[in-house]
């Protein structure tokens, strides 16, 4: 039997799954450190993946709700790229990564849970970061809590 111990699902588990979109909605909130919002720029927003892939897994997210890149304007597009690039920048002060997988979804197929709002997913990685857990058992090892990751990244994103 295997039992994995994640006490954190259980806020989403027990949550009000209502359809409205959360990268909407969050933002317009007074709640930025329990959603999990890290930086705002003029255009966009920076938030952590609730349910990460790795450690340090965020999202950059624009406040207007469109479905594709080629929905912004410029200003906001321009805006998008400084706001990926200042996340590199914290997360290598936070955590020293060796690499980032950094992809936008973009539409149902594309594994977005938020179809008509298009992000972007950036995953820090290291050497060895795929343990025996995800080869042997599709196990993924989260080594810190999401606040504690939470309050690193969010100094870095400050300075």
């Amino acid at each position: 039997m295997k039992v994995l111990w994640a006490p954190w699902r259980m806020d989403y588990i027990l949550s009000d799954k209502e359809q409205k979109c959360i990268f909407c909605e969050l933002p317009k909130q007074d709640r930025d450190r329990e959603n999990l919002i890290l930086y705002r720029s003029s255009h966009n927003f920076v938030m952590m993946n609730r349910y990460p892939y790795n450690n340090g897994h965020i999202m950059v997210v624009p406040y207007l709700h469109v479905p594709a890149l080629d929905s912004l304007g410029d200003e906001i597009l321009l805006d998008f790229m400084k706001v990926t690039s200042h996340s590199i920048a914290s997360i290598r002060k936070a955590f020293m990564p060796e690499g980032f997988n950094i992809g936008i979804n973009i539409g149902k197929i594309a594994g977005a849970g938020m179809e008509d709002h298009m992000h972007l997913h950036m995953v820090p990685r290291w050497a060895g970061d795929t343990s025996f857990m995800t080869v042997f058992d599709e196990v993924r090892v989260i080594p810190e809590h999401v606040m504690s990751t939470y309050d690193k990244l969010f100094a870095a994103f400050q300075s």
